[in-house]
């Protein structure tokens, strides 16, 4: 198979092979360090639904919104009462709705599978969660580009993924076994996101990024 001939999150085409896993070529770009699949091993619509449906995510597990309090815990200080949001990626089960109702917070649930409401994306929100979803882009330039988009000035990003901390794991890493996870992202990744669109990025946690949009960002 030929290289990819460009960056799917920078565009950059400054590419190499960084490692080869269960016969799947994974592409390092060297403006952005996202590591990536190339469009060829992606697997199919139906596919993806199959193993997105082995998920358990409860909303009534305890030890599921323990997981997900990482992320929310550190975006609540940040949102003023009854703030609008959107769940991005919501699942086969969603759980932020249900925890950010009870702090007061309004949250829609969009999922290109679970929850497809294209009107959600008309729309713009106070703040965005993304949990275990970033990974799986096929195009996150396209998907950065329209959080940009969704953001009101001043509005709050929060990603949880597994970041790429130790390239010299990579090919044992369980994050890169999953075969839905498509694209890794490095701290210095998350720190081009934050340059490229003008955001300001804290990390509270491991594996987690909040981001705000500045607050006078032209609509």
């Amino acid at each position: 198979m030929p290289a990819p001939d460009r960056c799917t999150l920078c565009y950059g085409r400054d590419l190499h092979e960084f490692a080869v896993v269960h016969d799947r070529p994974y592409y390092r770009c060297a403006t952005c360090m996202l590591t990536f699949l190339p469009p060829e091993y992606l697997l199919s619509e139906e596919e993806e639904i199959e193993r997105y449906r082995q998920h358990n995510n409860d909303p009534t597990d305890p030890r599921y919104r323990a997981f997900l309090s990482r992320l929310i815990d550190p975006m609540l200080p940040l949102l003023k009462p009854g703030s609008q949001g959107l769940d991005y990626g919501s699942g086969p089960g969603p759980t932020i709705q249900v925890i950010m109702q009870e702090y007061g917070h309004h949250v829609s649930n969009y999922d290109t599978y679970f929850a497809f409401e294209p009107m959600l994306l008309h729309s713009t929100y106070d703040f965005i969660t993304c949990s275990e979803t970033v990974e799986h882009f096929f195009n996150p330039a396209s998907e950065f580009g329209r959080f940009e988009w969704l953001l009101r000035p001043g509005g709050i990003l929060g990603i949880m993924t597994g970041i790429l901390y130790d390239d010299a794991t990579f090919a044992d890493w369980w994050y890169v076994k999953d075969p839905t996870h498509v694209c890794f992202y490095r701290p210095e990744t998350m720190q081009w996101i934050a340059e490229f669109y003008h955001w300001e990025l804290t990390t509270p946690h491991e594996n987690v990024a909040i981001y705000r949009q500045g607050p006078d960002m032209p609509r």
